[in-house]
């Protein structure tokens, strides 16, 4: 019986919705976003505190010059990511968000993950902007507000939580959303306006960058390095809206790829205005682009670079806190949530319980919590996500096409009962196990079958677990394996084996044929 218990447990884990043959037609909210209105969305809670407040911090700590080459990195990383989202939302049938596909596709365990880490990532984000926000406004009153704050509280405040608590990044988050309940024609119109200062202010900050950037910035010596930092040290201070677009098949995946070559153009020319302008090991962590005008003569300029960075940062929690409680919602609405989130107000036609409470949520991080864990945070949510939907893609791809209707279904259940009656089920014998490894590398057919989507199914968790073990083997010990070493040389040579035959595996089996629209 506890066998038996725990199978029926393990199958309620990787169970997976059904869809019904109209269901995902219609939505109960209300479509009215179009392609510039997502591309909107996605420049705005795209180009915040990375691009005002991280770039200076990664440039100076990390790359140097080069990040403009990390720059390029992420934008191609996250345009393959954009590309699984929007195969997901093209093969399911029905608009949702990550969770909802995760559901569909590889079953209830993994649509729970994958549905938390985004909402905790969209949290982190707009707790992390919040911050960012109040740093920047802060500044320009001259840092009274931080200075009170942390002479006040710091000796009562944890080791592992921030110096002060910070009220005024609690207080924008628990006045916006308030913005954001009113309903999205009314909040992307407000996208629209942050959005065009913000752009306006980083197009400014790129032309300007290149008028005093210098070229020997980026070609720098160490001597240089030594020179200047021991001549300086004294003088220089030192972080879905699927179900509202109006043709979320095409729509999504085309604002997806406009978003991301906008800000990856932004990025890339802020980044390299900045090493530019001023020698990466003088760069400001906290306030690198206001700072970066001080040092080349352009004080009056680093007032303009401090109000489009409070657009910027407005608009980016904006574009976050907007699709936070759509996750939620989405999950309220398949009962892994409390139900009474996935309510629409008559109204205004959004989740206003679902907006109240992940605002509350943020508004709680940001007032505890320091940025740069809140920015690591965010990092690790939102890779585990991505990398969850990229598996479910990969799954999804291979799996045979379940958007039959009734009666197609009702006639293959039919033609398979008699064969089951036939005859009971044979033991498998060795030729039988020839043949099952015979398939592997050599599919009998052209279109997928529940067999080889099996195939897949295992291929794609072991790939995952091989994958994991490498990581962790490279994380641990690079050098000993880079050296030469033995045990851990073979160790890791044997896993990249393992995870070349599986890809191969994986690739040999029939893909589904089912066309997808963003490719037209």
């Amino acid at each position: 019986m506890r066998c038996q218990d725990v199978h029926q447990f393990g199958q309620k884990l990787v169970r997976r919705q059904q869809l019904k043959p109209t269901e995902g037609l219609e939505s109960p909210k209300a479509r009215h976003l179009n392609t510039l209105d997502l591309v909107v969305l996605g420049v705005a809670s795209t180009l915040g505190a990375g691009v005002y407040i991280l770039v200076g911090e990664v440039a100076m700590f990390i790359a140097g010059p080069a990040i403009v080459i990390s720059f390029l990195v992420a934008a191609l990383s996250s345009a393959l990511s954009g590309l699984c989202y929007a195969e997901f939302g093209t093969r399911v049938s029905r608009t949702g968000s990550a969770h909802l596909y995760s559901y569909i596709s590889v079953g209830e365990l993994w649509a729970f993950v994958t549905g938390w880490n985004l909402i905790l990532a969209y949290v982190i984000a707009v707790a992390s902007v919040a911050r960012a926000w109040s740093h920047t406004f802060d500044s320009l009153i001259g840092n009274h507000t931080s200075q009170v704050l942390e002479g006040t509280f710091f000796p009562y405040m944890p080791y592992f939580l921030a110096t002060y608590p910070d009220f005024v990044a609690m207080a924008v988050l628990l006045l916006l959303p308030g913005l954001l309940a009113l309903g999205a024609p009314e909040s992307t119109l407000h996208y629209k306006v942050f959005t065009g200062i913000n752009v306006s202010v980083l197009s400014f900050i790129i032309i300007s960058g290149f008028i005093k950037g210098d070229l020997h910035n980026w070609k720098l010596t160490e001597q240089d390095y030594t020179l200047n930092t021991s001549e300086s040290t004294s003088s220089t201070s030192m972080h879905p809206a699927g179900e509202e677009a109006l043709n979320p098949q095409r729509s999504i995946p085309m604002s997806t790829m406009i978003m991301i070559i906008i800000c990856f153009v932004v990025c890339f020319g802020v980044s390299a205005a900045l090493t530019l302008m001023v020698p990466y090991y003088q760069i400001h962590p906290e306030s690198p682009l206001p700072e970066a005008f001080l040092l080349v003569g352009w004080g009056p300029a680093r007032y303009v670079v401090a109000v489009g960075a409070l657009c910027a940062l407005t608009s980016s929690l904006l574009g976050d806190m907007f699709p936070m409680p759509r996750g939620m919602c989405v999950m309220a609405e398949d009962g892994l949530l409390s139900r009474g989130l996935a309510e629409i107000h008559a109204h205004t036609g959004t989740p206003v319980r679902a907006i109240m409470s992940s605002g509350n949520l943020a508004a709680i991080m940001a007032l505890l919590f320091k940025f740069s864990d809140l920015v690591d945070l965010l990092s690790i949510g939102t890779l585990l996500a991505d990398s969850l939907v990229a598996l479910s893609v990969l799954a999804l791809r291979y799996q045979p096409d379940q958007k039959f209707s009734k009666k197609e279904k009702t006639e293959e259940e039919i033609e398979m009962k008699p064969k089951l009656e036939e005859k009971p089920p044979e033991p498998v014998s060795e030729a039988g196990n020839s043949d099952i490894l015979k398939s592997l590398w050599f599919p009998t057919g052209t279109i997928p079958t529940g067999k080889s989507g099996q195939i897949v199914y295992g291929c794609a968790f072991l790939l995952v677990l091989l994958l994991a073990i490498l990581s962790l083997v490279l994380a641990q010990w690079p050098s000993q394996v880079f050296s030469g070493d033995p045990v851990l040389t073979t160790v890791a040579v044997l896993l990249l084996l393992l995870i070349t035959g599986v890809t191969v595996i994986i690739w040999r089996q029939p893909q589904n044929p089912s066309p997808l629209p963003f490719r037209g």
